[in-house]
């Protein structure tokens, strides 16, 4: 792209270690860099972050769960936590540990594991917290998963071992409002998960491209907001997430056209659909 004569980039690193790289590069050409949903923590950083307010994200699953796992008797706790080389993973994590740890400290809740899920690798975390279980002799009464695909682990994990979450009242969080997680919460198997519009955040990435190609201030964007990459504050257009429960798919994912009843309501799930 920058061979090609790019003046701007939209970067997902995959990891910070290339999306550092990618950025130097760019530097030397005198490319400008948008870091695209996931800041790149490693260098100087981009010249822009464009995301969700992704501690957000983490403390609207705590604010769902916690009145859900207030009303258990002596409840036991779990983290099912993203990929460990992914930041955006360090912060939901940050963001509902911040609604949980007040309860740890007080014993309200006890904390029983808190373990990542190597490159969010769904078929893992079902290993992972199977292993959990097992430690824990079964006694996990909530989960903190960082996204759908691991709250459906745990699900499977739950159902493998005799349990089915939405009959023992087990509130499980989720991310992504993708169809199965949206197919989870109707089936009561899983409480919420957080919808990130997509299209509110290409269409502000994309308007922080071109106000970098024309050389305008981004404070109108960002509102003075940064984000500290380690080394530098980089400016950040943080959108607001939206947490998703039984009650208002129908407002939310469907209302925006993200989703649609004909892709969620089929098979088994049929049943829960309007």
């Amino acid at each position: 792209a920058i061979t090609a004569g790019a003046k701007v980039l939209l970067l997902v690193n995959l990891d910070s270690g290339s999306g550092a790289a990618i950025i130097a590069m760019a530097r030397e050409a005198g490319v400008m860099v948008v870091d695209y949903d996931r800041l790149t923590i490693e260098g100087p950083g981009a010249d822009v972050y464009v995301s969700f307010d992704n501690v957000q994200v983490g403390k609207t699953m705590g604010t769902v769960l916690e009145p859900l796992i207030d009303a258990q008797d002596a409840p036991k706790v779990a983290f099912l936590n993203g990929g460990p080389t992914d930041n955006n993973a360090t912060l939901f994590r940050d963001g509902y540990a911040s609604v949980a740890q007040p309860h740890f400290d007080d014993g309200s809740w006890t904390l029983v594991d808190d373990q990542a899920v190597p490159e969010w690798d769904n078929q893992q975390a079902l290993v992972v917290f199977e292993q959990m279980l097992t430690a824990a002799s079964g006694e996990i009464t909530a989960v903190f998963a960082a996204n759908d695909g691991l709250a459906n682990a745990v699900i499977s994990a739950y159902k493998n071992a005799g349990v089915s979450p939405a009959e023992a009242g087990i509130p499980i969080s989720g991310q992504d409002a993708t169809v199965g997680g949206i197919q989870n919460i109707l089936a009561g198997d899983q409480a919420m998960t957080v919808y990130k519009p997509i299209k509110a955040e290409a269409e502000a990435a994309a308007a922080a491209a071109i106000a970098l190609l024309k050389g305008e201030d981004l404070t109108s964007m960002t509102g003075g907001l940064t984000l500290n990459n380690g080394t530098n504050d980089i400016p950040f257009i943080a959108l607001e997430p939206i947490g998703v429960t039984k009650e208002n798919i129908a407002d939310t994912v469907i209302a925006d056209g993200f989703r649609n009843w004909d892709e969620i309501c089929v098979g088994d799930f049929a049943q829960y659909c309007p």
